[in-house]
């Protein structure tokens, strides 16, 4: 058990695994409800893991949400069944590893963060506008990372539309295509059991694909979370202990060297990288495309 746990560890405290640090967060918060869930329910008090959920959940009535404003983020962090999660971290997993090689792992939190706060928001207006809705307001909650995953599957689709996936008993199908059948799908369902989370799909959707077309004309969505995880990283990172030493001044040459995980950022590729590149894929195709790679090239796409 030590070792499961200094594995997790050791994968949040890596800053280039966003990805897998969404899925681990997920992951925990299923496992302490679960165990929750058994414990109260073995002692005869399910009503309080009702209550916990409860607080989780994002309501649909806008009165109930004005008390609980953190439902807004932890509803997409939350699951109650085995295969709700299962699916939701094997389809983020697949498109958010393709987002995270092209764009970086900052703009798959991006995607993820976004896309379940437009699903919710989405849910909550449209729960409240619309007169189908009018009798189910009253009770009605939401939880599960569909609409965050939704924006992430969507964001990959629309930044490689002809990237393919291998499934079982179909073959190679491109991801354009895979993302569509269950945006439709989702559309077919906003009147049926789960209307409320198929509305929150579409609307992660949207997401997904506005901030990739704003991204490829030079507009970042993003920034308003890199500010918040910035400033939260910074409030919970140790400061060294201040040490005060005295020595012989000496003179060193500074040397600075690029790195694009370190910082974060790709800087703008000239043409002879841009040519290098593009003779790699026609000899060996995408997939052969180093991860810093793939981001000058998607860089490069962005010049005017």
């Amino acid at each position: 058990m030590s070792n499961i746990v200094d594995d997790v560890k050791r994968e949040f405290a890596k800053s280039e695994n966003a990805l897998v640090k969404i899925i681990l967060a997920n992951t925990a918060v299923f496992l302490v409800l679960l165990l929750l869930k058994i414990v109260l329910t073995l002692s005869q008090s399910s009503q309080s893991y009702l209550a916990v959920i409860n607080t989780l959940q994002l309501p649909a009535a806008t009165g109930e949400f004005l008390y609980k404003p953190w439902t807004l983020i932890t509803y997409f962090f939350t699951h109650d069944d085995i295969f709700h999660i299962l699916f939701n971290m094997l389809f983020l997993y697949w498109f958010g590893k393709l987002v995270d090689e092209y764009l970086g792992a900052k703009r798959v939190i991006a995607l993820y963060m976004l896309g379940g706060i437009a699903g919710g928001l989405i849910y909550i207006v449209l729960y409240n506008i619309l007169p189908y809705f009018q009798a189910h307001i009253e009770g009605s909650r939401m939880l599960g990372a569909s609409a965050a995953a939704f924006s992430v599957a969507v964001g990959a689709s629309t930044l490689l539309p002809n990237y393919t996936f291998n499934l079982i008993f179909l073959g190679p199908i491109r991801i354009k295509f895979i993302a569509l059948f269950y945006i439709i799908l989702s559309l077919a369902q906003t009147v049926g059991p789960n209307a409320g989370g198929n509305l929150a799909h579409l609307g992660g959707a949207f997401i997904g694909y506005i901030f990739i077309k704003s991204l490829q004309n030079g507009t970042d969505l993003g920034k308003p979370i890199y500010a918040v995880i910035t400033g939260w990283s910074r409030l919970f990172r140790k400061r060294p202990s201040m040490q005060v030493t005295y020595r012989e001044r000496q003179v060193y040459r500074s040397t600075s060297v690029y790195s694009s995980t370190s910082s974060g950022t790709i800087e703008m590729p000239d043409q002879t990288e841009i040519d290098s590149i593009l003779d790699k894929i026609s000899k060996s195709g995408y997939e052969s495309l180093t991860k810093e790679e793939k981001q000058k090239l998607f860089k490069a796409s962005q010049r005017k």
